[in-house]
């Protein structure tokens, strides 16, 4: 069986490349690699979703799968006195990440690898919690293991926090959206665009949504 990138340690050969993006009005370079996702060009989605997010008041993000790292450092960028985290299953795709931290300039960052949340219980158990976990989810990996990380994120929010994912509409974003409204309280699609859904999920009130 071909590996994909929801693998530990991709047995793909390297061929590493960069490509530059343009994430809320920023140019970014990300070297990417064989073994990782998207590799040859920013995913339209990973786009979609970062253009989407809501930012404001945000003080403890989480880009959950981070891939070579578009979501996360797109958000340092724009919040540089925040701490922002970043995780991938993927060591490749962790090691492209704290590169291209490097590459940018961008040191308010901490990148971590394992499965889900795994990398962070250490600092949860000390009161850490989430204000925004952002995904876009490794749908390849399979429904279980997508929702299993959708109800992981429920236990380590914030009681204000969001969770925001993106999925291809013809790749069950509505199906998705219902099982996001059975796991929290309050699930909507926050935009539509280029065949993606934005999901927005929280545990509170969805009062003062855009």
């Amino acid at each position: 069986m071909t590996d994909h990138y929801f693998t530990v340690n991709p047995g793909s050969a390297r061929q590493p490349r960069e490509i530059t993006a343009i994430l809320r009005g920023k140019e970014l370079r990300f070297k990417t690699d064989a073994g990782v996702f998207s590799r040859d060009r920013l995913d339209l989605g990973t786009k979609v979703l970062v253009e989407s997010l809501d930012l404001a008041g945000v003080r403890a993000p989480l880009d959950l799968g981070c891939g070579y790292g578009p979501i996360g450092l797109a958000v340092a960028a724009e919040l540089p006195g925040v701490q922002v985290y970043m995780s991938d299953l993927n060591r490749r795709a962790v090691e492209l990440a704290a590169e291209n931290a490097a590459r940018n300039g961008i040191k308010n960052v901490v990148i971590k690898q394992g499965d889900g949340f795994q990398p962070w219980r250490d600092l949860c158990a000390s009161g850490l919690r989430f204000d925004l976990v952002a995904i876009n989810p490794p749908l390849r990996a399979g429904k279980e293991t997508v929702l299993r990380l959708f109800a992981e994120a429920r236990e380590y929010l914030t009681p204000a926090g969001q969770l925001w994912a993106v999925i291809r509409t013809s790749q069950g974003a509505k199906t998705y959206l219902r099982e996001l409204q059975s796991l929290f309280p309050v699930a909507e699609t926050a935009a539509i665009k280029s065949g993606y859904r934005v999901l927005r999920a929280a545990l509170g009130s969805s009062s003062g949504w855009k």
